[in-house]
């Protein structure tokens, strides 16, 4: 394989990385309509220093007709870096394409990254323009993970093969079905401002079953056009039922990616990948109850996000070595 390719196919990953948690960053500061157009800011490339009166009369800005430089400047900030990254992605897969009778070479998740990248750049403008939509807002979170892990997969941070056997792999897919619930239900969490709808840990609104929960409208998915999401729009009930969720799908998913590390972790050929990934396991549960106990603090909030990015890439690791990948 080309060792560009493998380089430049890391490089990505840690650039990916950082948009992730960048994002994350953009999304807690409410700094996700810092610029109410799409792609620039106000109509420019870079945020303008002030606006004109003729400005705040254009319809794009009527809903943000006050300019927030700072705000603007973490958006765009994430708007350069993403397409620093996507930029990557297409040269990834114009080496891969010039590779393409090298049997080393793969040129199927390549050109896969770079439909990923494009229409992650749409959910990127829905983000906007449809007003933190919670279902867009989940996707776009979606749409940079898995533009993340195939970068991952491409950059060979490890491939050698691992000890496994069918029971271990079925446990691996479950744990790592049970992980996407849970960044599912971490983003529907965020995306309508349920972080402290349950304020105490390990009860939730001083009960194990919150009786006020409201699951039906807590996951209503789509809600129409022309509503403004900043500041959430349901009711306490709904999102109470929401962060209750969240807390539901985190048991269940520690429950599963704990026995994997630990089955993982008996296997004399598989010690470290079972450790790395109960290390970050451990990590991002410590994250999640400190949010609640210390009132969501954004340097813990974003790093609950980095955390589960990487415990994600452990999960995938462990994969890639026992199906020998």
């Amino acid at each position: 394989m080309d060792k560009l390719f493998v380089n430049l196919a890391r490089v990505g990953t840690l650039l990916a990385f950082a948009v992730v948690a960048i994002g994350a960053w953009v999304r807690l500061t409410d700094a996700g309509l810092g610029c109410p157009d799409w792609p620039g800011c106000y109509g420019q490339l870079v945020v303008p220093e002030t606006l004109s009166p003729t400005a705040r009369l254009e319809p794009d800005f009527a809903v943000r007709p006050e300019l927030n430089a700072g705000k603007a400047w973490r958006e765009m900030t994430h708007r350069y870096l993403a397409s620093t990254l996507g930029i990557i992605c297409v040269g990834l897969a114009l080496i891969a394409w010039r590779n393409r009778r090298d049997p080393r070479q793969p040129t199927a998740v390549p050109l896969a990254l770079v439909a990923v990248v494009v229409f992650q750049g749409l959910l990127g403008m829905w983000t906007v323009t449809l007003l933190l939509k919670p279902l867009v807002v989940v996707a776009h979170l979606f749409g940079g993970l898995t533009t993340l892990a195939l970068l991952f997969w491409l950059g060979r941070f490890s491939t050698a093969p691992i000890w496994s056997s069918p029971r271990l792999k079925a446990l691996g897919v479950a744990a790592t079905a049970a992980l996407v619930l849970q960044i599912f239900l971490g983003g529907w969490t965020s995306a309508n401002y349920a972080a402290l709808a349950c304020p105490d840990f390990p009860t939730c609104q001083t009960q194990w079953w919150p009786q006020i929960a409201d699951f039906k409208d807590g996951f209503v998915l789509w809600r129409g056009l022309g509503i403004d999401y900043e500041g959430g729009v349901l009711d306490h009930p709904a999102r109470v039922a929401i962060h209750f969720a969240h807390r539901l799908g985190a048991l269940l998913a520690t429950v599963l990616i704990a026995w994997f590390g630990l089955q993982l972790l008996a296997g004399p050929s598989s010690r470290a990948v079972g450790a790395v990934i109960l290390v970050a396991l451990v990590a991002q549960l410590s994250i999640g109850v400190s949010i609640v106990i210390f009132g969501v603090p954004l340097a813990v909030a974003v790093a609950h996000n980095a955390v589960a990015a990487i415990l994600l890439l452990t999960l995938i690791n462990a994969h890639k070595r026992i199906w020998q990948l």
